[in-house]
């Protein structure tokens, strides 16, 4: 089942689902050990790891979207779910989507304004810029740690659904029928 249900979510949504939740954790890993390294080698080899990442993670973002704005729909809400948890939950995946975008796009921002590019893809790490130095360092970092309170938000309440209320939330994201 390639589509979403109303019950459960199709393959593409769990694939994409999925295989973003790992991707951004790598993301958020490698993004904050790039940040603390002092050693230009050293950062510019996590850089080679993290970019090429974000740049997957913004492609599965955006085909993501187009795929539940042109040819999925979504499951309904939990049954007995109360209003302000479903507007909370929507709220956090609408938030997701924004912060991804925004994050990547100031990532993007500065290694363009910085020129950091060739030098994080070539031998001359030793060259690499003080990001500090760009604008967009500053939402970069903020938006990293806004990505990790809502990824605390969202595994907390599918926990909470799956252990609380037992209503088997988890299921509905993964593969099967």
């Amino acid at each position: 089942m390639l589509k979403s249900r109303v019950d459960r979510y199709g393959t593409v949504a769990v694939s994409i689902h999925w295989v973003s939740a790992i991707l951004i954790l790598v993301l958020l890993g490698t993004g904050f050990r790039a940040a603390n390294v002092i050693d230009a080698t050293s950062k510019a080899g996590i850089l080679r790891l993290h970019i090429p990442i974000a740049i997957a993670v913004l492609l599965l973002t955006l085909v993501r979207i187009a795929w539940w704005w042109r040819f999925d729909r979504k499951p309904l809400p939990m049954d007995g779910s109360p209003l302000w948890q479903e507007r909370v939950a929507r709220a956090v995946h609408i938030a997701f989507y924004v912060i991804v975008v925004g994050v990547i796009a100031s990532g993007i921002g500065m290694i363009v304004l910085s020129g950091a590019g060739p030098v994080i893809f070539s031998a001359q790490a030793e060259a690499l810029p003080n990001f500090a130095n760009y604008p967009p360092r500053g939402p970069h970092g903020l938006d990293a740690l806004l990505l990790l309170a809502l990824l605390a938000i969202h595994i907390g309440a599918a926990l909470y659904h799956q252990f609380a209320r037992g209503d088997g939330l988890l299921r509905r994201m993964w593969y099967g029928g």
